[in-house]
C-alpha cells in the first residue's frame, strides 16, 4: 500500500489538471501561435507561469485504484499487476485463469 500522502497528492493533481485544463490549453495555443504579436505571446507565457505547476497533465502519476502502487500499472484496468493477480486468484476477474504447463 502506498503512502496516503502520495495518493492524496496525486488526487489533488488530477483535480487541478481538470480545473485548469481549458485555461492552460488556451494560453498555450496563444503562446505557440506565430500570428499573434510577440508581446501578446509573452504575456500568455507569463500568465501560464502563474498557473499552478501541479495542474499540468504530465505531473499526474498512474496509480493502482486498490493499492495506490505506482509501478506495474495496467491502464486498461487501472490496477497494478499485483492487485490483478490477487483478484484473479480469487476468481473476481471474469475469463482470467491461472496458467499452468
Amino acid at each position: 500500500m502506498a503512502k496516503k500522502s502520495a495518493i492524496e497528492r496525486n488526487r489533488k493533481r488530477r483535480r487541478l489538471a481538470n480545473k485548469f485544463e481549458a485555461r492552460r490549453s488556451r494560453l498555450k495555443a496563444i503562446a505557440k501561435d506565430e500570428s499573434y504579436p510577440a508581446e501578446e505571446r509573452f504575456a500568455a507565457r507569463l500568465k501560464l507561469s502563474e498557473i499552478p505547476r501541479n495542474s499540468s497533465r504530465t505531473r499526474i502519476r498512474n496509480r493502482c485504484e486498490l493499492s495506490g502502487r505506482p509501478r506495474g500499472y495496467y491502464r486498461k484496468l487501472r490496477i497494478s499487476r499485483i492487485a490483478l493477480r490477487e483478484l484473479s486468484s480469487q476468481g473476481l476477474v471474469p475469463g482470467m485463469v491461472k496458467s499452468s504447463w
